[in-house]
């Protein structure tokens, strides 16, 4: 008996070689009828006996390429068509409603990898390689559905030969959209500073070579915008790098020719060498080796290694001609967004870098490297910064919720736009403390919206009137007529996690939401928060003790101010010898003053920056020469310490709050003996371990949500687990999303449903 179905297929079906694998399907098993692309998946009527329609069905859930995620596969029985011909892929069709279906930026698959290397091969050498099965997506599409005529690739016209690749329902090229080769695809040229032509084609590349192993620094338009490459051997190239950059001691991200190469400078496991060569090609920290010969300047003081393989054939042509690891950082000067166009380029890295590496590719929006680290307790990796290869990648989301556009947070910075029961989370996007930075959030928002088709019926933001997300938002919610929803960061926070854990409206968490700030509903600095969540609702439990930052947004970068803070909270005027080794008299004498007057000394429940206040108190840093240094820098003090007792906290009944006074009296005295810093260290991880543990038992929540720049510290969380763990609690952790101000879209998203569903 015949059948003849209909079937929808929805989720990450487009660019990642699934109409072929329907096509190649259906004529294994003697199938009539068609496959087509639609914005909201793939639909695919299909027709023949009963036992191989039904097979493939079964195959469809089954077997699909390994890039393609199917989220659902709707099945419906439909009248038989007499004479129907053999299977086809149909044209895609461009009216319906668009879901976010779009598969993000691959890197370079084994097939391509061999073609390159072969010289018997017509693509052998050849910068712009790609199939199916990898290359770029999200970061050349300008429109839904994923055809070409809607990429930048489409100024490009195919060769004969990658046309009948294209048009080959057999070949892996099939509907390849960026395919190209030497003949009809996008080329290489080298610059100069002033934007001269210095050669072009395989002469371009090899000149490039040269530019670095002369230890100067090559600009290279890669897959998602410009980066700066030097030679990570060098100290000289690594310093002029820095100096340039004006980027003092942040790390820097270091590429390897290959994964033999890398394991000579790092120690990497079988699950991290899985993440470097997988599809997504992140950036992995890895524990590097003592005496590896990259130049000490790469991560000072880090016995981590941000390490990446080459992801793109451009970059593994050039890596393995210059034969050494190079440093490989984004286009731009320190906190800006990276550059895209050659013009911009040209402009901005003037003076950074000696030459440029382009091509006629355009790149449609900037997406920088993912940054993943492989989870110490539960060998899953972390997203520290979800960009290239994971976004846009949509997430689920609760149904029915109205079209929400989250616009995110101030650092670290991503923006969210839900679509029926999906939400699209951007790029990572960076700080907005820059106008570069605030107009690239501003475009982003408008290209998602553009993107996606939709018209966003509610806009949420942070309760912070200052952030530059802010006025955005309140400005967009009146051009378009809808309600402004207005989230608190840390509530966000916890939120992220209940929506990437999928948890209903009455299911009730204990979020620990520790970071560096946020401003609170009192108008106060939060930071250290123990939030019972529920829906869209939450109730604050027993915040820190709240603490002076003298000099409000100075403390951030100077842990001396935050000390000082602590310690004149604690001691009064018993602090001032304590800290006299920091300040000249007049600076002190001036903060004094303020502090007694209460002037410019914002009180703070923030966690990360106790943080920089014990990273002070213990002798490691005065002043940060970026976010988070001190704070890791305390971290990586306790490496080698494998336990430790906690100092003692106080943690008060309900509602009342956590005294960090006795811990802070207890660590001065251990100073004050003589105690080793690296001791002190994990004694006052293992606190804040404990800490956590009381206020999941004083909550009286099984459910414990851990969320916030701080749980980036690979030590504290893992502690935080472990003691929540043996003591029978649910630990959530963000693992598709990053603890980190990244995932505050995501909650906000989430918050503004709920809200709305109330």
């Amino acid at each position: 008996m015949n059948r003849r179905l209909s079937i929808a297929v929805r989720g990450i079906v487009q660019g990642v070689g699934f109409r072929p694998f329907v096509y190649r399907t259906a004529v294994e098993l003697g199938l009539a009828g068609w496959v087509l692309n639609r914005s909201d998946g793939v639909r695919i009527e299909v027709q023949g006996a009963t036992e191989q329609v039904e097979r493939f069905v079964e195959l469809l859930r089954t077997a699909a390429p390994s890039q393609a995620v199917i989220e659902d596969v709707s099945v419906g029985e439909i009248p038989l068509v007499q004479g129907a011909g053999p299977f086809e892929i149909l044209a895609s069709d461009a009216n319906a409603k668009p879901r976010p279906t779009v598969p993000a930026d691959l890197g370079t698959c084994p097939d391509c990898l061999e073609e390159i290397a072969s010289p018997h091969e017509r693509r052998h050498g050849y910068p712009f390689t790609n199939c199916t099965n990898c290359g770029p997506r999200y970061s050349i599409i300008e429109s839904l559905p994923y055809d070409r005529p809607r990429t930048s690739m489409k100024s490009f016209a195919f060769c004969p030969d990658c046309e009948a690749e294209y048009r080959n329902p057999l070949d892996r090229r099939f509907h390849a959209q960026p395919v190209a080769c030497p003949r009809c695809g996008p080329r290489l040229q080298l610059l100069d500073e002033k934007g001269a032509v210095l050669s072009e084609g395989p002469a371009a590349l090899e000149d490039a070579v040269a530019v670095i192993q002369a230890q100067r620094i090559l600009a290279l338009k890669g897959l998602g915008g410009f980066q700066l490459i030097a030679d990570a051997i060098r100290v000289e190239a690594v310093q002029a790098l820095r100096a340039r950059k004006h980027r003092e001691a942040k790390p820097f991200a270091v590429m390897f020719p290959s994964i033999e190469l890398l394991r000579e400078h790092a120690v990497v496991s079988a699950e991290e060498a899985r993440l470097l060569a997988s599809p997504q090609a992140p950036i992995v920290l890895v524990r590097r080796r003592e005496g590896s010969g990259l130049a000490s300047q790469i991560a000072p003081g880090n016995p981590r290694l941000g390490a990446m393989l080459p992801y793109t054939p451009l970059h593994q042509l050039l890596l393995a001609k210059v034969g050494v690891p190079v440093v490989c950082t984004s286009g731009n000067l320190s906190d800006e967004p990276m550059c895209i166009e050659e013009g911009e380029a040209l402009t901005r890295l003037r003076g950074i870098a000696d030459a440029f590496l382009v091509h006629d590719r355009p790149i449609v929006r900037p997406i920088d490297d993912s940054v993943v680290r492989l989870d110490a307790h539960s060998l899953t990796p972390t997203l520290l910064r979800r960009a290239r290869g994971y976004a846009p990648r949509p997430l689920p989301f609760p149904a029915g919720a109205p079209c929400i556009l989250a616009v995110g947070a101030h650092l670290k910075n991503t923006v969210a736009v839900t679509v029926g029961a999906q939400v699209v989370l951007s790029q990572h996007l960076g700080d907005l403390d820059s106008a570069e930075g605030a107009a690239l959030h501003e475009r982003t928002i408008e290209d998602l919206v553009r993107f996606l088709e939709v018209r966003p019926e509610v806009v949420a933001c942070d309760l912070h009137p200052d952030y530059a997300s802010t006025r955005l938002a309140q400005k967009l919610a009146v051009r378009w007529g809808v309600p402004l929803e207005r989230i608190q960061h840390h509530h966000a926070h916890v939120a992220a996690v209940m929506a990437e854990h999928r948890l209903g409206s009455d299911e009730e968490v204990l979020g620990l939401a520790w970071d560096g700030t946020g401003l609170g509903d009192d108008g106060t600095v939060w930071g250290g928060e123990a939030l019972l969540c529920q829906g869209g609702k939450y109730r604050r439990l027993l915040p820190l003790r709240s603490f002076p930052l003298p000099g409000s947004e100075l403390a951030a970068r100077e842990p001396r101010r935050v000390a000082l803070g602590l310690l004149h909270e604690m001691l009064g005027d018993a602090a001032r010898p304590l800290v006299a080794k920091w300040f000249s008299s007049v600076e002190l004498d001036l903060l004094w003053a303020a502090l007694h007057r209460g002037l410019h000394a914002p009180r703070s429940t923030s966690i990360g920056r106790l943080f920089d206040g014990v990273a002070a108190l213990c002798g490691l840093r005065a002043r940060s020469q970026f976010e988070g240094q001190a704070a890791m820098e305390l971290e990586f003090a306790a490496t080698e310490v494998v336990s430790a007792e906690p100092y003692p906290i106080a943690v008060g009944p309900a509602d009342s709050g956590v005294d960090w006074a006795p811990m802070l009296r207890a660590l001065l005295e251990d100073l004050s003996h003589g105690l080793a810093v690296a001791l002190v260290s994990a004694r006052f991880h293992e606190t804040l371990a404990e800490l956590a543990l009381a206020l999941a038992r004083n909550a009286g929540s099984r459910r414990v949500a851990l969320s916030g720049g701080c749980f980036q510290n690979e030590r504290l969380a893992s502690r935080c687990i472990t003691r929540l763990a043996a003591a029978s609690f649910e630990v959530l952790r963000p693992l598709q999303v990053p603890s980190n101000d990244g995932a505050i879209a995501l909650g906000q998203a989430f918050v503004a449903a709920r809200r709305r569903a109330q």
